[in-house]
């Protein structure tokens, strides 16, 4: 086994292409190819699917990738401490994001200092955000009521209460604010499980002997605001991600104080990678923090 096969399989795996990995490592396509060839040779393993122009890991490349991720990225780290003097950041930043308003400020100003960075911006619920952070599927996440856990550094972007909002005409709807109890039979739009949001509802429901049981089960906030805009039920959301839409009302909730946290996390390890680094710092600033939490 070779330093330079695994640098190519791992070029080729993390850019989905030989043509893309071959321009990234500085090598011809042909020479890249064959150092992943005798490398599969060497331990006669198949580690792409290669079907017509795409390539596709094998589990058995899955595997490989997964462990060689973190000594790339140690590799990675160690340039960035020897070039330490460079201003310029360059690279990707992959943000997944329970929702996107929270963050937008810190994308905006992270990107007017670091214009050389990529950002791609994904969504998710909680549990899809930190499975992503595992697997180095992303640099950056953002959750609602984040639970501190060791292997996370983390950045409160502050509280915001969980309202119910619902069609300005809906009939069903309360005319006013609502406690738990007064919504039990009417038509509920929740989110999927695994939401923080759906997650915090469920909890002060039990806790008052209540069961919250949606009408209709919708992934993302976008689908639950149009159909609460169809007319389709009454939905739930932090007050700060409400908005604007002059189709709905707000239903504060009465009798039960509910808040959503959202909170910037990257895996602690990762921290000092130069584009986390620098992202988690904005938004630490931001927050008014000294410092991030665990």
């Amino acid at each position: 086994m070779r330093y330079s096969q695994l640098r190519a399989f791992h070029a080729v795996a993390r850019l989905g292409g030989f043509s893309r990995a071959a321009a990234a490592v500085g090598l011809t396509q042909p020479a890249l190819s064959d150092q992943v060839r005798k490398l599969e040779q060497q331990y006669d393993v198949l580690l792409f699917d290669r079907k017509r122009k795409q390539i596709r890991l094998t589990p058995t490349g899955q595997r490989l990738y997964d462990i060689l991720v973190p000594m790339f990225e140690q590799e990675a780290r160690a340039h960035e401490f020897l070039s330490e003097s460079r201003v310029l950041i360059e690279g990707k930043l992959r943000i997944i994001a329970d929702s996107a308003y929270h963050v937008t400020e810190v994308i905006r100003r992270f990107h007017s200092r670091y214009r050389a960075v990529e950002i791609t911006l994904t969504s998710g619920n909680s549990q899809d955000v930190i499975a992503a952070l595992g697997a180095y599927r992303a640099d950056i996440g953002v959750l609602g009521n984040h639970t501190p856990h060791s292997d996370l550094e983390a950045v409160s972007l502050g509280k915001s209460r969980i309202i119910a909002f619902a069609h300005k005409r809906l009939k069903e709807a309360p005319p006013g604010s609502a406690a738990l109890a007064d919504l039990i039979g009417l038509p509920l739009i929740l989110r999927e499980p695994g939401s923080k949001t759906r997650q915090k509802l469920e909890e002060a429901a039990a806790a008052a002997n209540l069961v919250l049981k949606p009408t209709i089960e919708a992934e993302g906030r976008e689908a639950v605001r149009e159909l609460v805009a169809a007319r389709a039920g009454i939905g739930f959301v932090s007050e700060a991600e409400y908005g604007h839409d002059t189709r709905l009302r707000r239903i504060p909730l009465s009798g039960t104080a509910l808040f959503m946290d959202e909170t910037v996390v990257c895996i602690r390890r990762r921290r000092d990678l130069r584009a986390i680094r620098a992202f988690m710092d904005i938004a630490a600033q931001l927050s008014g923090a000294a410092g991030t939490t665990s």
